[in-house]
């Protein structure tokens, strides 16, 4: 069983390759790079690369977006930053959601109020029905 796998193995082998492959060794790169700027002094490339640049900026559909702390900001329409619509939202929905118990609260508090003045109604017409019968 042992001499099988070892001529099983051996049919199995390449013939191009030999027992080791190693690829041909690739040619260390001339020029690192193919951009003369490397070799220009820094106030030279200042001027032709524009380094003093703010944060990045584009407009799209009409809309200025400026990248600020790691977040896209708009600055058309009034000058309202994304954080501040989603703050504002936020403070939206937290007043909405209290407008509605307090809204739950009034209706709570005038049905008291009609069960009070039915009672009182009621108590009003035995005392009348007390003193006619007297």
């Amino acid at each position: 069983m042992v001499y099988q796998l070892k001529d099983l193995k051996m049919s199995l082998k390449l013939p191009r390759f030999g027992k080791s492959f190693s690829p041909k060794k690739i040619p260390p790169r001339k020029s690192p790079s193919l951009s003369s700027l490397h070799t220009l002094d820094r106030s030279t490339r200042e001027i032709e690369l524009g380094l003093e640049y703010g944060p990045p900026s584009m407009c799209i559909g009409g809309h200025t977006l400026k990248f600020e702390d790691g977040h896209w900001l708009t600055e058309s329409g009034g000058n309202v930053s994304v954080r501040e619509v989603e703050r504002l939202k936020k403070k939206n929905l937290q007043l909405e959601e209290e407008n509605n118990i307090l809204k739950l609260k009034i209706e709570i508090l005038i049905d008291m109020l009609t069960e009070s003045t039915v009672e009182y109604h009621l108590m009003e017409k035995e005392v009348e029905e007390i003193k006619s019968q007297h």
